[in-house]
């Protein structure tokens, strides 16, 4: 029988390995029937008779039970220990029990697989109802992706801080290094200085004799020759006037340590004395640090920067105005020259060597350009603030010297000349007599050019216009009645003509006249908004003319253009007869009842018309409008008529120019009339709120500055005060404001306040980020960025970068601090763009801006004007608003003509409000 695998159990090769053994069981198993019991011997019965749950399990891999080796070996047992009939028996009735089990456990097998199966078979094949376990899993996995993104942000934020405070902590450890390393070459320079100094105080050994003065004598060797004496003799000379002139400094006690216990104004005049001067000058030159050859003043000025050190060292709060970089940098060459110093004096006896002297020449160089460049920066800091106060100064000057009648330039004169003495007296002393005047000159001259009269370039004397006579009265300025607009009914209403025409109502001119004596009508603000008036009366009209109404609209264009000439040209005169003749309203309306109207006659003796009636100045326009071939009627009668309002408004002009002291003197009258006709009898509501509004503001300023004691004038609220408190509030702000919150006596400055309004807005948003630079890069606040705020008001609020490019523009920003200062111009970008005040820089900016403002105006005497105007450009400087200075002085000085126009013209109106104000707060106590 050949030899099979152990492992290999299964019935089938069972079966083809043992067939005679398969044969003898089953005989045995057919026998079974029969009553014939077999009983094996004890011994074997007892061997057969154990318990199941020892027996071994069958094995594949395992069991010996179904190998051929173990076949023999049963054989052999049975051969030694028994007969061989139940031996065979009882082996093989156990084989065919293993087999039988086996059997039966991979029937069970065989089931649990086909019921698997089958299981699996009928729920795949079994329709899915619901597909909750998907959505629950897709669920999962989409949390599961949210909250690895976020540990992935979190990780990337850890990882940037992470970087930030290794680029930190990098940077501090460079600053350390360099810092160790100044300190180490400083030590090294000390200990070089001690070993000079030991060397040249070197005694002699102990172990040497001393010659005896016999010895010493024969040592003294005699000079040869006359030239050897001579140099033997200034040598001596030489060193007993360095050693006079260092005790001579010795003398004056200047250490630091002298200073420090001394008064700032002690130590002043101390060294302001002449005797400290000279010998100073003498230590200065005898060291080389002065030349022989320069003058008195530059050897003054070397002198005094010398002594400058004591200062900067001994009482540096006093000298420096700030603890800056630049600051820092002086103090530390200061001190590094007295110590030089220091080391050179110290004794009159020796004579200090090359090295010390060179040392000494590079501290002192090192000090005085430090010294310069600070000085540089922080005079140019006053001489700009200086130039501010005196060109504000000048500018109160020109608004009330011609003033003659109220004697408002008697009591101005005075208290302006004292204070330009002053900042005159500085201004030289600081600058120079020479650069002082040049600066002084070009800033008011600047000054007075930026607020001259804007005229257009040109002549604007139009060709019709007459001169006023001698006997001439006031004209009446009557505004064009009729514009484009007026054509497209028959009753046009007033709102139409005034939102076309370019000229404004007769009220607003004479109340703008009033406040401003050399005020123009200016057309810019309102071209955008006509010419979209008259394309929309240009397509009215081709609306009419396709109705068939054409002939209605001819005949009302030439009446409308007819009484705008006739307005522009003396009566009487050849030009007005000539326009009163050729066009002709009656005359217009048959030709075109007849159908024998021409355009191309009416524009031809336009062209012509118009060359002899215009300004010089407007002989482009008109020119243009002549050259225009277009062959649309409807544009060229809109253009027309654009060009005769342009004419219009030229005539006006002029007339306001020749007629002005005329029409000035009975403004405040007019705006009376006008007012009482446009109030009637109605209650003036909004500004008895405004009003009550003020004071209330007024009496709470004025209990929180100096409690409830109103015994003195100045604690008490008067109408002046409350009057100046509502103004401001109302003019300087950033917030949005209703017309229900300005009160009907400010109803014409309603375009006036909503533009201060917005210049406020970028003034303090402009002056928190340049202050806010100014800081992180450790500059001066007092310093001005007119540049770079110049740049940044056209900027939009909403590009950030577009400021911090600004900036950059003229100074470098270091990655950290431009980091920081985007952080803060977008927060303060922010508040722009919202029109509210919530950041703490534009709070404070606000509030300075208000209370400066609110100084000024209430100022009540010419010395109180006078003195806040000439500390204006001082205030506004230190508290970070510098680049704004001459626009809050030229807001100041507009907002005090229009309270004084205002209070003048609506004075008794006012009365009636306090009092009804008063009587309320009364009868609610």
């Amino acid at each position: 029988m050949p030899p099979s695998d152990s492992s290999d159990l299964e019935p089938d090769s069972s079966h083809a390995l043992h067939p005679t053994i398969r044969e003898e069981v089953q005989d045995l198993m057919m026998s079974s029937d029969n009553d014939t019991v077999h009983v094996p011997p004890p011994h074997l019965a007892a061997r057969f008779s154990r318990s199941s749950n020892l027996r071994r399990k069958s094995s594949a891999t395992s069991s010996r039970r179904n190998s051929l080796s173990s076949h023999h070996s049963s054989r052999s047992s049975r051969s030694t220990h028994g007969g061989p009939c139940s031996t065979h028996i009882a082996q093989h009735l156990r084989r065919a029990s293993i087999i039988e089990t086996r059997k039966a456990r991979l029937a069970d097998r065989a089931a649990h697989a086909e019921q698997v199966r089958l299981r699996a078979a009928l729920a795949k094949a079994a329709p899915r109802a619901s597909t909750s376990s998907e959505e629950r899993a897709l669920a999962a996995k989409q949390a599961r992706e949210k909250f690895l993104a976020q540990v992935a942000a979190n990780c990337a934020e850890e990882v940037k801080r992470a970087k930030k405070v290794a680029e930190d902590t990098r940077e501090k450890k460079a600053a350390e290094h360099l810092k160790l390393k100044e300190d180490m070459i400083e030590r090294l320079a000390e200990a070089e200085k001690r070993r000079l100094l030991q060397q040249q105080n070197q005694r002699r050994p102990r172990t040497a004799t001393l010659p005896s003065v016999e010895e010493r004598k024969v040592l003294i060797r005699s000079p040869r020759n006359e030239t050897e004496a001579a140099k033997v003799i200034q040598k001596a000379w030489r060193n007993s006037k360095r050693r006079s002139i260092v005790s001579d400094f010795l003398e004056l006690g200047l250490t630091l340590e002298n200073i420090q216990k001394t008064s700032f104004e002690d130590v002043g005049s101390l060294l302001s004395q002449d005797k400290v001067l000279e010998t100073t000058t003498k230590v200065l030159r005898m060291y080389g640090l002065q030349d022989n050859d320069s003058d008195i003043t530059g050897e003054s000025t070397a002198t005094r920067t010398f002594l400058s050190a004591f200062l900067v060292l001994g009482h540096p709060a006093q000298v420096l105005s700030q603890e800056g970089e630049q600051e820092k940098d002086l103090i530390e060459k200061a001190k590094n020259a007295l110590l030089c110093f220091d080391t050179v004096v110290v004794n009159p006896s020796l004579s200090p060597s090359a090295n010390q002297l060179e040392l000494l020449s590079d501290a002192y160089a090192s000090f005085q350009t430090a010294f310069t460049a600070w000085k540089d920066r922080d005079s140019s800091v006053l001489l700009d603030t200086m130039l501010a106060q005196f060109v504000q100064l000048d500018a109160i000057w020109q608004t009330v010297k011609n003033d003659k009648e109220g004697l408002v330039a008697e009591d101005y004169r005075e208290g302006i000349q004292h204070n330009q003495t002053l900042l005159l007296v500085r201004l030289k002393r600081l600058a120079g007599p020479d650069r002082a005047m040049k600066m002084i000159t070009a800033a008011v001259s600047k000054s007075r050019k930026g607020k001259g009269k804007k005229e257009p370039v040109g002549d604007v004397r139009p060709r019709a216009a007459s001169l006023p006579s001698a006997d001439a009265t006031a004209p009446t300025l009557t505004p064009i009645e009729a514009s484009v607009s007026d054509i497209d009914a028959d009753t046009p209403e007033p709102g139409n003509r005034k939102a076309t025409s370019l000229l404004p109502d007769n009220r607003t001119i004479m109340h703008e006249l009033a406040i401003n004596k050399e005020y123009r009508i200016d057309t810019k603000p309102k071209m955008d908004m006509r010419e979209n008036a008259i394309q929309a009366v240009s397509a009215n009209m081709r609306q009419g003319f396709e109705s068939g109404l054409g002939d209605l609209f001819i005949v009302a264009m030439a009446e409308t253009i007819r009484e705008k000439l006739l307005s522009l040209v003396v009566p009487g005169k050849s030009l007005h007869t000539l326009i009163s003749d050729s066009l002709d309203t009656d005359m217009i309306a048959n030709q075109v009842k007849m159908g024998a109207f021409s355009y191309q006659q009416f524009f031809t003796f336009m062209n012509s018309l118009l060359p002899k009636i215009c300004a010089p100045v407007r002989d482009a326009e008109v020119k243009a409008l002549a050259d225009d071939q277009t062959e649309d009627p409807i544009e060229r009668l809109a253009k027309l008529n654009y060009v005769v309002d342009l004419l219009s408004v030229d005539h006006v002009n002029f007339s306001l120019q020749m007629n002005a002291p005329l029409l000035i003197k009975e403004a405040i009258g007019y705006e009376q009339r006008c007012f009482a006709n446009t109030i009637g009898g109605q209650t003036l509501k909004r500004t008895s709120k405004w009003w009550s509004e003020a004071k209330r503001k007024t009496e709470e300023e004025i209990v929180r500055r100096s409690g409830r004691d109103q015994s003195t004038p100045a604690n008490r609220a008067t109408s002046d005060k409350i009057y100046i408190q509502g103004l401001v509030d109302l003019a300087i702000g950033v917030t949005e404001w209703h017309e229900v919150d300005i009160p009907e006596t400010l109803d014409l400055d309603r375009s006036r306040i909503s533009r201060m309004r917005v210049d406020i807005l970028h003034m303090v948003v402009i002056s928190a980020i340049l202050l806010t630079a100014k800081n992180l890069m450790r500059r001066d606040v007092r310093s001005q960025w007119k540049e770079q705020a110049q740049r940044m008001w056209d900027l939009p609020f909403t590009d950030g970068q577009a400021f911090i490019a600004a900036i950059e523009s003229r100074y470098a920003l270091p990655p950290n601090t431009k980091t920081q200062l985007s952080g803060t111009t977008e927060r303060i970008l922010l508040d722009g763009r919202n029109r509210q005040v919530s950041h703490p820089v534009v709070k404070v900016l606000l509030q300075k801006i208000k209370a400066h403002v609110y100084t000024r105006l209430s100022a009540s005497s010419a010395d109180e004007r006078v003195k806040a105007a000439s500390s204006a450009s001082q205030v506004l400087s230190s508290g970070g608003l510098a680049e704004f200075v001459v626009q809050i002085g030229a807001m100041v000085d507009e907002l005090q003509r229009v309270a004084d126009v205002d209070r003048e013209a609506h004075g008794k109106w006012y009365d009636d409000v306090v009092k009804a104000v008063n009587q309320e707060d009364v009868s609610g106590a």
